[in-house]
């Protein structure tokens, strides 16, 4: 069987704390309006 080498391709962002999920949304909407890629945490 052949492996495949793994190529590292490096990924910048940033977290953003915000203090409820209501703010969550309001600042995902504003972000997503600017055409910015998001994805969405919770920990």
């Amino acid at each position: 069987m052949k492996k495949t080498e793994f190529v590292y391709q490096p990924k910048y962002g940033i977290v953003v704390l915000c203090a409820d999920e209501s703010e969550q949304k309001s600042l995902y909407d504003k972000l997503f309006a600017l055409g910015l890629k998001l994805k969405v945490v919770a920990v």
